[in-house]
C-alpha cells in the first residue's frame, strides 16, 4: 500500500510539475510566432481609392488607433478591451518608418489584414480586427488611404507602448485563436443594386455581428452566421471607465431586438448614435458618422432576413 501512495505521489508531482513548466513556457514565449508568407501587391491608389479607403478606415481602425493628443493613428491604451485579456495598447500605424508601417510593403500590410499575421511572424489577438471575407478592392483601398498624406497616417516618431497581454491570452493563442488563412481566389466587391447582399457584406466587414453576437472567443471570423448567438447580441463590451455594456440584439424580434423599428430610425441610430428615444447611444457603439445612409439602409435590410432571436439584454 506504502510503494502504491508513493508511486500514485510521484506520478501526480511529475503531472503538477510539467504543468507548471508548461505554465511558465507559455507565460514567458509570449505570443506565438509564425512563418510569413510573401504577397506581391502594388496597390496603385486613385482619389475614389483613398477616399474609400478614408471612411473604412475612419470605421474600422479610427477608433483603436486614433491618439487624442497627436490627432493621428499613432496608438493608444485601449480601455474597452475586456480586462482578462491584459493591458494592451494599439500601435503606431502612421508612415513614420520607425515607429509606424513607413517600412511595410503593401503585400505585409494585406497580409497582417487579411490573417493577423505581422511581417516579423508575431500574430495579433483577436482584440485587433482581422479581414478575411473582405473584397480586394475594399482592401486596397485602406491601403491605400494608409499610404496617402491624410494627416492622420503621415508619419509621426510616436512610440509604440508595449501591449501586456495576460497569461490567457497568451494561452487562448495556443490552442484557440490562431491566424486566418489568405483567401483561396479573389474576392469581389458585392451587387450593391442587391440591398440585401450589400448589406451582408457590411454587416460582417465592419465588424458589426462580432460585437452583436454573444462572445468574441465564440465568434466565427470565417464564417459569421455560425457564430453563436449571430446578431443577437448580450456580448460583454466595456466603456471607457471599464463598465460592462451588453451589445443589444440586432435580430428581427419584435420584443428583444429590432423588428419594430423603421429603417430611418435604425438609420438614425447607427450614422449620428441616436436611439429610438432621442437619448444618444452610449460608449462602446460610436455613431458611423462617415457611413452612407444607403450603407446602414442596406445593413437593415440585410438584417430583417436573418431568423428573429428572443434574447432581452438588460442595458
Amino acid at each position: 500500500m506504502k510503494t502504491f501512495l508513493k508511486i500514485t505521489a510521484i506520478v501526480f508531482g511529475a503531472i503538477v510539475l510539467l504543468i507548471v513548466i508548461g505554465a511558465a513556457y507559455i507565460n514567458f514565449s509570449g505570443i506565438p510566432v509564425y512563418d510569413t508568407e510573401k504577397v506581391e501587391l502594388q496597390v496603385h491608389a486613385t482619389p475614389q481609392a483613398v477616399e474609400r479607403g478614408r471612411r473604412l478606415v475612419s470605421m474600422l481602425c479610427a477608433n483603436c488607433h486614433m491618439n487624442r493628443e497627436t490627432r493621428k493613428l499613432t496608438g493608444k491604451k485601449l480601455l474597452d478591451v475586456p480586462p482578462e485579456f491584459g493591458e494592451i495598447y494599439s500601435p503606431n500605424i502612421t508612415q513614420d518608418k520607425e515607429y509606424g508601417i513607413g517600412n511595410w510593403t503593401d503585400g505585409e500590410l494585406l497580409y497582417l489584414l487579411r490573417t493577423g499575421i505581422r511581417k516579423d511572424g508575431r500574430y495579433c489577438p483577436p482584440y485587433m480586427a482581422k479581414l478575411p471575407l473582405m473584397a480586394d478592392d475594399d482592401l486596397k483601398a485602406i491601403i491605400a488611404f494608409l499610404r496617402s498624406d491624410h494627416p492622420m497616417v503621415t508619419a509621426d516618431p510616436t512610440p509604440d507602448t508595449p501591449p501586456q497581454p495576460s497569461f490567457l491570452t497568451k494561452l487562448l493563442c495556443r490552442i484557440a485563436f490562431k491566424p486566418l488563412p489568405m483567401p483561396a481566389a479573389p474576392i469581389a466587391m458585392p451587387d450593391t443594386t442587391n440591398t440585401v447582399a450589400w448589406g451582408e457584406y457590411l454587416a460582417h466587414n465592419l465588424d458589426c455581428y462580432a460585437c452583436h453576437s454573444a462572445d468574441f472567443k465564440t465568434n466565427n471570423y470565417l464564417d459569421p452566421p455560425k457564430s453563436k448567438g449571430y446578431f443577437a447580441g448580450g456580448n460583454k463590451l466595456y466603456n471607457e471607465e471599464g463598465d460592462i455594456v451588453l451589445s443589444a440584439n440586432l435580430t428581427p424580434d419584435k420584443e428583444t431586438g429590432i423588428g419594430n423599428w423603421q429603417k430611418e430610425e435604425f438609420i438614425r441610430a447607427v450614422r449620428f448614435g441616436i436611439g429610438r428615444d432621442n437619448r444618444a447611444l452610449a460608449y462602446p457603439m460610436l455613431p458611423y458618422a462617415q457611413m452612407t445612409e444607403a450603407e446602414a439602409g442596406a445593413i437593415y435590410d440585410y438584417l430583417q432576413t436573418i431568423p428573429p432571436v428572443v434574447n432581452k439584454v438588460s442595458r
